[in-house]
């Protein structure tokens, strides 16, 4: 199963999702669908007692689902049911709710948006646009943004390459070339700028998010060239990548004698309709 997840929204409501990328589709979490075709209190309730009851009756498409660990309120990782598109329409059917065929025709809608991206790339990049004008994002913020996306995955294809570890060596190299360019590791910079679980890169300035960028794809550069066999050899050019673009943001701020990276983040500038800039 893919990291690849996302919270979908439904009239406002989130609803939990994972990319399968073998079986190219989506995972929806049960519980978070059943809160909002019953508008129920107890979710959680409600569906233990439909579960039991279609398990009773013989019900394949219950006895066919399985569990997938996701960010659960608490924002611990917990396992939770959840349901492939068509295993999702026939439990819809089971449960009375004038909100069912909407909620059909918003899951196909989903599905079928996610083909087209694998399919043509650029539309996941119109909408992800399209997303980032809607929070109040400057165009020329956003363009950077997406570049900023292009130049990780490169970055991503060079270390599958090398054969890092998705996951918690990605987390890793990510940090330390952060902490090589920017003076602090990820969890730092992010309570500098009072975040939680947000994206970094998301309440970063222009010149933040071009340094990022020098720096990753100076790693991916040194990367090609020497070849790391192993993850300590990986971790010594995240450090180069990351010090080359550390070196020029001390350069910057040398001449403009302000800091590069600064508190602020997207609340301060959209607040107050400025551009991250």
């Amino acid at each position: 199963m893919s990291k690849e997840t996302a919270i979908q929204l439904f009239e406002g409501q989130k609803v939990r999702t994972q990319w399968n990328e073998s079986e190219e589709k989506w995972y929806f979490s049960v519980i978070d669908v059943i809160a909002i075709l019953t508008e129920s209190k107890d979710a959680t309730a409600y569906w233990r007692k439909l579960k039991q009851r279609l398990k009773a009756e013989g019900n394949q498409t219950v006895t066919n689902l399985h569990g997938l660990k996701m960010v659960a309120k608490d924002g611990k990782m917990r396992k939770t049911d959840v349901a492939d598109t068509e295993q999702l329409f026939r439990l819809i059917q089971s449960v009375p709710s004038p909100k069912a065929e909407p909620f059909k025709l918003w899951i196909a809608k989903v599905a079928r948006e996610r083909i087209d991206e694998i399919e043509d790339p650029e539309i996941g990049f119109d909408r992800l646009m399209e997303t980032y004008l809607k929070k109040g994002y400057s165009k020329q913020w956003i363009n950077q943004r997406l570049k900023s996306i292009e130049v990780r995955k490169e970055l991503t294809d060079e270390w599958e390459e090398r054969g890092v570890k998705k996951g918690v060596e990605y987390a890793i190299l990510t940090n330390e070339i952060t902490k090589a360019w920017s003076g602090l590791d990820v969890k730092k910079y992010k309570q500098l700028k009072g975040l939680k679980k947000e994206n970094l890169r998301d309440n970063m300035s222009n010149l933040e998010l071009v340094l990022n960028m020098l720096a990753e794809a100076t790693t991916t550069e040194i990367s090609k060239e020497k070849k790391p066999k192993n993850f300590t050899e990986n971790k010594k050019i995240a450090i180069q990548g990351g010090t080359i673009a550390g070196n020029t943001r001390k350069e910057i701020e040398q001449k403009t004698g302000k800091k590069v990276v600064n508190k602020l983040s997207a609340k301060d500038y959209l607040d107050n309709k400025k551009e991250l800039e």
